[in-house]
């Protein structure tokens, strides 16, 4: 695809390094954002640069936030007794759009797969034990995605948190086989979330 420009070429080739933005689409942005007020792109220039200097990782369940410690774990209604373990913070967020889930989350930052040379050192997972060990928490959600590192990932935490004297859980089927949980509905994902069942019966014994 030619390019009459390279300013708009270098804009094209950034823009495009987002997941699932071709060229194409790359450039529609690009001279839709010529087309607009100055204004309109500075802001646009501004907001991104602000995301990337102010973002910060919350302090207690690692997802993404404003502050040191995010609104969920902030909020004085939440039940912190009751722990949901996600993948990363659109899991989260999909979980807390069926409006059925009133506890907190722990976001781990990623899956264990060896293939991609990520174990659980790797993640959140010493930073949720730690939690687990200085409150009272009565239960954790696995609520993980239905795939090969999804389970290995669930089995391994619920490996690490038997020791523990609280209640471990899993989402109940309305999650398919090979289901990511943000690409779930908000009907199925909160049904799973209510009729949520203990993780030990999910267990495939050999």
């Amino acid at each position: 695809m030619e390019i009459p420009s390279r300013l708009i070429e270098s804009a094209v080739n950034e823009l495009a390094k987002l997941p699932g933005v071709g060229k194409r689409t790359a450039l529609r942005f690009v001279l839709h954002m010529l087309r607009q007020e100055p204004r309109h792109t500075e802001a646009l220039a501004e907001s991104l640069s602000r995301l990337r200097a102010d973002i910060k990782s919350c302090k207690q369940c690692y997802s993404l936030s404003d502050h040191d410690i995010c609104d969920i774990c902030n909020h004085p209604l939440r039940n912190h007794q009751l722990i949901c373990v996600v993948e990363d913070i659109r899991d989260m967020m999909a979980v807390e759009n069926t409006n059925q889930f009133k506890g907190v989350f722990h976001v781990l930052g990623g899956l264990i797969s060896p293939l991609d040379g990520i174990g659980p050192d790797k993640l959140k997972i010493s930073e949720l034990i730690a939690r687990i060990q200085s409150g009272k928490i009565q239960e954790i959600i696995l609520a993980l995605p239905a795939t090969v590192e999804g389970d290995t990932t669930g089995f391994y935490l619920f490996r690490q948190l038997q020791k523990f004297d609280l209640t471990i859980t899993t989402l109940s089927k309305g999650i398919a086989i090979g289901d990511q949980i943000e690409y779930a509905d908000e009907v199925t994902l909160g049904r799973s979330l209510l009729n949520r069942i203990p993780y030990e019966g999910t267990i495939v014994k050999i």
